[in-house]
């Protein structure tokens, strides 16, 4: 197996580990050309795929192109597992790169073969699930977003509940420099997006404690 990737982390030894316990009968295989859209972000997971042989792109598309490109993946390879493990829609696009051989498997019997496992096996394909989520969706924030919709996005995955005013609030944890470099952009900018988003009052407070008093107006500057 060949794993390519730009920004994003890939199931590799999940795929091995599955790749030798999977026991449910697939769909027949299926054979595509090179150019045919295997993954739509956003969309919700009905199956999993699995790439027996060929490459693929993974990436954000826009008007029907690959416009922003993760990196490559060859099969054999489960092709965005986690998204089914966690019951969340698919992160990235794929497209078939070259012609591909593909296996599907129903999301309920996949996730029955990995509740089947040993609960240490379970649990490390879980923790890698959710590493995977989150830093492919990083990734795809990077490319796909400006520096608003970034920190819009991650001011709300990092909202906790305020129990003395109510809300939402996030407490920044660590320094404003390390929190930019987790979203790509200089730490000037990462500043003046909170000036920002103050004056717009989506924000509010000062120091570590930031309050969220408008959590849906900041839903749809980040587009989730």
């Amino acid at each position: 197996m060949c794993v390519k990737s730009h920004g994003a982390v890939h199931w590799h030894i999940g795929s091995m580990m599955l790749d030798n316990v999977l026991s449910v009968s697939p769909e027949p295989a299926m054979s595509l050309d090179a150019g045919v859209v295997l993954l739509r972000r956003g969309e919700a997971v009905q199956r999993i795929v699995h790439v027996m042989q060929g490459r693929v792109v993974l990436g954000v598309m826009i008007d029907g192109q690959m416009a922003h490109q993760l990196g490559t993946v060859e099969g054999p390879f489960w092709l965005e597992a986690a998204a089914g493990l966690l019951g969340l829609p698919q992160a990235v696009d794929a497209v078939a790169d070259t012609a591909v051989q593909l296996l599907y498997v129903a999301v309920d019997d996949f996730v029955a073969e990995v509740n089947a496992l040993p609960d240490a096996s379970q649990n490390l394909l879980m923790d890698m699930a959710r590493s995977q989520r989150q830093q492919t969706e990083m990734a795809v924030s990077r490319l796909a977003k400006d520096a608003d919709a970034r920190c819009a996005e991650w001011l709300l995955r990092h909202a906790e509940p305020d129990g003395l005013v109510g809300g939402l609030a996030v407490t920044l944890r660590e320094r404003k420099r390390n929190i930019a470099a987790q979203l790509g952009i200089a730490p000037e900018t990462f500043s003046r997006v909170l000036r920002h988003l103050r004056e717009r009052q989506l924000i509010s407070g000062v120091g570590r404690v930031l309050g969220l008093p408008n959590p849906q107006a900041l839903r749809e500057l980040a587009g989730v």
